[in-house]
């Protein structure tokens, strides 16, 4: 059983992570390789999905309007739009990424899921993240989430895929594939949270039924506490990039990740 500092820790490293483009997994592996925990450690594993719930949770209340919205539920003065975002948009962006990751999930995990992968997982994405802000449109098309189209949709889904190698980003390549194809920062990193609630409820989900024998008395304050902490560093995360994502470029973070994988491939150079 690990200590309680280790929760803590990597449940800092999920909550800053997973909503900023700088890949939230690829963190998480270079942390634990920081920490001396291995890959295949069960207990880890169950322990990376009860934290990923707690970021979730983070986003639905952040988003918890708009989300009800999708399904009709209107509360107080907000009225319907011509052309509001629906399931369709949500579905529409997932399902690429989700059924490429149901059929290749021993795969991704055997061969992807290493120090060294993820470094190069952060060179491309933040190669990625450059190009979305050379190629931005000077007056995007969509400057607001009800004015997304299918097609855009469509586009920011067909890019997620590229999240499935650790170190990509999932947020990185959604918020990068909204900007390519026109629309505002604002409108990809809105449209990359909301439709990250689906697929990562489904994602923990799946592998909770897979780990469920994890969870024992033992491990119970280890799991609270990375699952509150978590959430608590998401929710502050989320609702700051929210408040500086129109005027932060996307330079800035494929710097960081340039620099982290730099460093961090010295650091595996030195360890060996």
């Amino acid at each position: 059983m690990y200590d309680n500092y280790v929760a803590i820790i990597i449940g800092i490293v999920e909550g800053l992570t997973e909503f900023l483009p700088v890949s939230s997994t690829g963190h998480m592996i270079l942390t634990q390789e920081l920490l001396n925990i291995t890959h295949d450690d069960s207990l880890l594993n169950t322990f990376d999905i009860v934290i990923q719930l707690g970021a979730i949770l983070a986003v639905v209340l952040v988003y918890w309007n708009r989300i009800l919205s999708l399904f009709g539920i209107r509360v107080g003065v907000q009225q319907a739009k011509p052309n509001q975002m629906d399931l369709i948009h949500i579905l529409i962006g997932i399902i690429p990424a989700m059924a490429l990751a149901f059929f290749f999930e021993e795969k991704i995990d055997t061969y992807l899921f290493s120090p060294y992968t993820v470094l190069v997982g952060l060179v491309l994405g933040g190669i990625l993240l450059i190009a979305a802000e050379k190629i931005e449109h000077s007056k995007p098309l969509t400057d607001d989430l009800d004015n997304l189209s299918y097609r855009q949709a469509l586009s920011i889904g067909l890019w997620q895929i590229v999240s499935l190698w650790p170190g990509f980003s999932r947020s990185g390549s959604t918020i990068a594939a909204g900007m390519l194809v026109g629309t505002n920062r604002k409108v990809a990193a809105d449209f990359t949270f909301i439709m990250a609630i689906p697929i990562m409820f489904a994602a923990s989900g799946y592998k909770l039924l897979t780990t469920w024998d994890q969870f024992t008395p033992d491990s119970a304050s280890f799991f609270a506490i990375g699952f509150l902490v978590s959430f608590m560093v998401a929710l502050l995360a989320v609702v700051t990039f929210i408040k500086l994502v129109s005027k932060l470029k996307l330079t800035y973070f494929a710097y960081y990740r340039f620099a982290l994988a730099a460093v961090f491939l010295v650091y595996l150079l030195v360890k060996r």
